[in-house]
């Protein structure tokens, strides 16, 4: 068995294959780690340009596009290894970036999963915002970045280079062992993308398990390479999953309020977009809380399961207050202006 099984899943990605796999062979020496492409079936010329470039790299073809959740779910179960990291195709990685997870993995059993620091590709001096320097939420379920709330993103100044326990790490760079992603039940599917790996550290965080963010290491993520943030697409997905992970892991003395107050937010995010002339991502707010509706009934087993393994504890990485009131209304900008007291 592997040490450290290294997946990065492909969807018609070649020319970010093409950019990005170079730094990961390259910088992926550690003894017992292996790089492995899981192609989603694409259609494009993918896995012949691998096929023909690199022919020991170890490939797993999927008949179709399974999306990220279920992409990464057949790709896990493929492999033996003890630990894997889920690294999205649009990284670069820093060298000797795998050597600091490991280690810290190594030495604490209790840490269920890691991420590293990351770094935007387009501007390396600032964080990137899919992950930065660690995933929150708060108590509405908003998630937010130390280094990253809504769309304000922080220059890296070494601000944020101490590890910290967080509430989720990013499915960009994610370093989890196996044996817990496999107990946990995976990525949940039926998200297909967008919020997956929160609601999987959620249900990790309910069990008692750990998260933690590691800034010895970094990588340079360029972020939107599949759906950019303007996307109608991107916006049904993100309002339509946040529902659902809150919907299953909230406990039942909460879900209702928090619920209520949602709705709220929602339309005032759908008149947000309205304002701006952003017709189709206005839409795709209504889509997203009609198709929760809709699937709410097929959560409900789901819920139950995992309210009932939930261990009752206090979770400290939810942040008490509402991250999004805190930074339009009072001007809390940064991570380090909030108190999770």
């Amino acid at each position: 068995m592997e040490k450290v099984a290294v997946i990065i899943l492909n969807w018609n990605g070649q020319a970010l294959m093409e950019r990005y796999l170079p730094s990961v062979l390259s910088r992926t020496q550690l003894p017992g780690a292996e790089v492995i492409v899981a192609d989603n079936g694409s259609t494009d010329n993918s896995v012949a340009w691998l096929q023909q470039q690199y022919p020991d790299l170890r490939l797993v073809l999927q008949d179709r596009n399974y999306g990220f959740a279920e992409g990464y779910n057949r790709a896990v179960e493929a492999v033996e290894a003890e630990y894997v990291v889920l690294l999205n195709s649009d990284i670069e990685v820093a060298e000797d970036w795998l050597a600091p997870l490991v280690a810290y993995m190594d030495a604490h059993p209790e840490v269920a999963a890691c991420q590293p620091k990351i770094l935007s590709d387009r501007h390396r001096n600032c964080f990137e915002h899919a992950g930065a320097a660690g995933g929150f939420i708060d108590r509405l379920g908003y998630p937010f970045c130390r280094g990253r709330i809504q769309s304000l993103v922080e220059e890296d100044r070494g601000q944020y280079d101490t590890p910290i326990d967080i509430f989720w790490a990013t499915g960009a760079c994610l370093m989890i062992r196996r044996e817990d992603y496999l107990q946990a039940g995976g990525l949940d599917a039926d998200f297909f993308a967008h919020m997956e790996e929160i609601d999987l550290c959620w249900r990790l965080r309910l069990a008692g398990r750990r998260l933690v963010c590691l800034p010895q290491s970094h990588v340079f993520h360029l972020g939107g390479g599949t759906l950019n943030v303007q996307n109608p697409r991107k916006t049904f997905l993100n309002f339509r999953n946040n529902l659902l992970m809150l919907y299953k892991n909230l406990p039942a003395e909460r879900l209702r309020s928090v619920m209520w107050q949602r709705w709220v937010l929602d339309m005032v995010a759908a008149l947000f977009f309205l304002l701006k002339g952003e017709t189709k991502n206005f839409a795709a707010v209504f889509k997203a809380r009609r198709a929760y509706r809709q699937m709410k009934p097929l959560m409900q087993p789901k819920r139950a399961e995992i309210q009932q393994r939930a261990c009752q504890h206090r979770i400290p990485e939810i942040y008490p207050g509402i991250s999004t009131l805190d930074f339009f209304l009072k001007g809390k900008k940064t991570f380090n202006q909030l108190s999770f007291k």
